[in-house]
């Protein structure tokens, strides 16, 4: 089961550099209504868009519009690719993630992300960024329903080509998973979920120039995210 609505309330920014580290930045909430359904609807969604941008709100969908999620459950098929990427674990987030052995990590940087890796040569990072909402909110769903319209909406705010948009539910979590060409040469994944009260994102940016030969391993990395410690 999943809802409809309109992404032009929802206008969600993010990252446009591999040097860039917030990814929920850049929300302008609607103002308009029209009447006491519309108002409620609406303020819901102004309220998840302050929320994504770091915000604080008071009130989040209900949980009747927060719990709509998909029926079909995708098997989670990821690899350490020979050692290559190594499971990390974070009691604290209630985290888990392959993260790639040997890079830079780096503890959280306030209204920028929670954990980030970083190559030791280069710029091309992964980061794991979170935001609150009220536990009743339960699914990503409350951006949209049509995952490839809301891509559009992230590449336009990125200056950026989108090359795929795709949901996907595991474990009991639904993922929005985006995929990015930015127009400075930068190749970006992008994970959504929500889950334990918060918005996860989780983002993965290389230089265009050498994402061919790391396609595989980001991959793995953004497949790899569990918000939840199992």
């Amino acid at each position: 089961m999943k809802l409809s609505f309109s992404l032009s309330t929802v206008l969600l920014a993010a990252t446009t550099t591999t040097n860039t580290v917030n990814a929920f930045a850049g929300i302008t909430p609607p103002t308009t209504t029209t009447s006491t359904n519309e108002i409620s609807r609406r303020d819901s969604f102004a309220n998840v868009a302050t929320l994504i941008g770091g915000g604080i709100a008071t009130s989040i969908l209900p949980s009747s519009i927060a719990n709509a999620m998909p029926d079909d459950e995708t098997a989670r098929i990821t690899t350490r690719m020979g050692g290559l990427l190594d499971r990390y674990q974070d009691v604290n987030l209630g985290i888990s993630i392959l993260a790639p052995s040997g890079w830079n990590k780096f503890e959280g940087e306030v209204g920028a992300y929670n954990l980030k890796w970083q190559d030791l040569v280069g710029d091309d990072n992964i980061k794991i960024s979170s935001t609150p909402v009220k536990s009743t909110t339960t699914s990503i769903s409350a951006l949209g329903e049509d995952v490839q319209a809301l891509g559009l909406s992230l590449a336009e705010k990125r200056n950026a080509k989108l090359i795929k948009a795709n949901e996907r539910f595991t474990d009991g979590v639904l993922y929005y998973e985006f995929d990015f060409a930015i127009k400075d040469d930068t190749h970006q994944l992008l994970s959504l979920s929500v889950l334990k009260g918060r918005v996860w994102s989780v983002d993965a940016n290389c230089q265009e120039k050498r994402y061919a030969k790391r396609a595989e391993m980001y991959n793995n990395v953004i497949g790899s995210f569990v918000p939840k410690l199992t």
